[in-house]
């Protein structure tokens, strides 16, 4: 049977129609603006969860040969399957496009492409503050969007199992700080989504919901469209 569904993943703080006036929304009152991020784990992309690969999908733009064509640029798609941990940290860039495939080297389409999906991300914000900023140390999962990492029982909070006592030393960056294999490997996608949130007067007296996400699309699993 193929798979089909739709997970929606979404966080509401029981105090979020709590709080009192400030920041941006009063010139001289106390600091409000804040950053608010979200960790995503999931290891069973596709069964089995081992012998899973992360590929980055870099689009890159090439120039065409003087006399080759009326156009002077076409785009290309380079892979790269990452072997370390470090080669799998991704920072979004709206001028540096790629794709991000999880694919099962081992089980392939009747075209022989790898079975797989690719992880689609919504609208993110990145954290600001530097990085020897003690809540930036605890908080490090959002130096990068994504993470890849093995499988490792031990390791289920991105920001330390105690993360407002933390002091950066239980948190994925350092776990990733390793750099282990996680080629053909049972892994672990970190996905950080995020919004920065400047007060106004719109908040008062109840914030209005924000939202963001990210999907999860298949990428040559199904031999052909699976509607038709």
């Amino acid at each position: 049977m193929a798979p089909f569904g739709l997970v929606l993943l979404r966080l509401f703080p029981k105090n979020a129609a709590k709080g009192s006036i400030s920041g941006a929304f009063l010139e001289n009152a106390a600091k409000s603006t804040e950053t608010y991020k979200i960790r995503y784990l999931d290891n069973t992309f596709q069964p089995p969860c081992l012998n899973n690969s992360f590929v980055n999908v870099n689009l890159v733009k090439e120039r065409s040969l003087p006399g080759e064509s009326p156009r002077k640029s076409y785009l290309k798609a380079k892979r790269k399957i990452a072997k370390t941990e470090k080669d799998a940290q991704i920072k979004l860039k709206l001028y540096d496009p790629s794709e991000f495939h999880m694919i099962n080297p081992s089980k392939r389409s009747r075209l022989g492409n790898p079975t797989g999906y690719k992880i689609v991300p919504g609208g993110t914000a990145a954290s600001l503050l530097d990085h020897d900023d003690p809540p930036q140390l605890r908080s490090a999962f959002t130096n990068n969007q994504i993470w890849v990492t093995p499988y490792n029982k031990s390791e289920q909070w991105a920001g330390g199992l105690l993360t407002y006592q933390s002091r950066g030393d239980d948190t994925l960056a350092m776990w990733s700080e390793r750099d282990r294999s996680i080629e053909n490997k049972d892994i672990v996608l970190w996905y950080t989504l995020g919004f920065h949130h400047i007060p106004c007067q719109e908040d008062f007296p109840v914030m209005p919901t924000v939202t963001s996400g990210f999907e999860l699309k298949p990428v040559n699993f199904f031999e052909s469209n699976p509607i038709l």
